[in-house]
């Protein structure tokens, strides 16, 4: 009898787990849960890695997010200083900071007691995956034939780190023919320039490590400078500037000299030649015409002014009358005298 009583007592304690945990499984399928996050992903630059998701949009109430990470050595899901946070996006703790770990993170939206599926990442390792951007340009020394450039290294290198520059240069903005250079000092010279010549430059960032792993970056923005004049070039412009003056004011002084040394003859070729009037030269060719009485007509116009006419006569004798009376010289109105 008493192992009856216990057995049925046993069997009566497994049917009502059963019935509990039937319970608990129906009330866990009718219970409502949140949209699990999307776009889920890693962003890394410069090994500054952090964990981004589109937010989860309800109708009511704040969603927040809590964040889980593990790694290939513990297979432990660990919180990462992002529980329950309404932003959506969770940094790296320094823990996390090794770049050849491999590390597993996710993430799910919580409102109240309502939560969401969680969603896992792919395995995410730095040293493979991260960006690696360009270096920043410190100063560029322009010279006749070269520029010297200073950069700084986009991060921090670590023990067995090497670092490699990619520099690819051109003359001119306009020119496709590129020329590369690589350097492993972060200053360095690109060489054999031609002078006055405008040059552009890009510079990338190439990682190599202990482990063989190669990691180019990203290219930087195209800077432009131009070299400058070399000294013997310079020399030679201001000996052509020197003589190209020099000849100048010989040239300057030489016409200076020769408009002082024929200025009687320029002006005399430069004036018009002195004519006179057709009716006194007809006149004088034939005395007998009758010009007395035009010259008298004409004084009566404007009697202001005179002009005093004389003729030849016969026997090479100078005759002349009077045109007004008080003198034996002939006087006419006219704009000028023709002795």
């Amino acid at each position: 009898m008493p192992c009856r009583a216990l057995l049925l007592s046993l069997l009566l304690h497994l049917f009502h787990l059963l019935l509990l945990g039937s319970a608990r499984a129906a009330g866990a399928e009718s219970s409502p849960r949140l949209p699990a996050p999307k776009d889920v992903m890693v962003y890394s630059y410069n090994f500054r890695s952090s964990l981004r998701w589109s937010p989860v949009k309800v109708d009511r109430g704040l969603v927040l997010y809590t964040v889980h990470f593990k790694t290939g050595a513990f297979n432990q899901w660990d919180e990462m200083n992002c529980t329950r946070i309404a932003q959506t996006e969770c940094s790296f703790p320094l823990s996390l900071k090794e770049r050849r770990w491999t590390v597993v993170l996710r993430v799910r939206a919580e409102l109240g007691q309502v939560t969401s599926d969680w969603v896992e990442t792919d395995p995410f390792v730095a040293e493979r995956n991260t960006t690696i951007g360009p270096p920043k340009v410190n100063s560029v020394i322009e010279s006749s034939d070269s520029l010297l450039i200073s950069v700084t290294p986009p991060f921090g290198s670590e023990a067995g780190d090497f670092l490699q520059y990619h520099v690819s240069y051109w003359e001119n903005a306009t020119s496709t023919t590129k020329k590369e250079i690589k350097m492993s000092s972060t200053l360095f010279e690109i060489g054999n320039l031609k002078e006055l010549t405008l040059y552009c430059f890009r510079i990338q960032v190439e990682l190599m490590t202990h482990s063989d792993l190669q990691l180019l970056g990203l290219q930087s923005v195209p800077k432009c400078h131009r070299t400058t004049i070399s000294e013997t070039t310079r020399a030679a412009y201001i000996i052509l500037i020197f003589v190209l003056v020099s000849l100048f004011v010989i040239l300057v002084t030489a016409g200076l000299f020769l408009l002082w040394r024929h200025h009687k003859t320029i002006k005399y070729w430069s004036q018009p030649p002195l004519e006179i009037p057709s009716h006194f030269e007809e006149y004088l060719r034939d005395p007998s015409m009758p010009v007395l009485e035009v010259l008298d007509n004409y004084a009566e116009d404007d009697p202001h002014d005179s002009v005093s006419v004389v003729f030849i006569g016969d026997g090479s004798q100078a005759c002349g009358s009077s045109l007004d009376g008080q003198a034996h010289a002939h006087s006419v109105s006219g704009d000028s005298e023709v002795t």
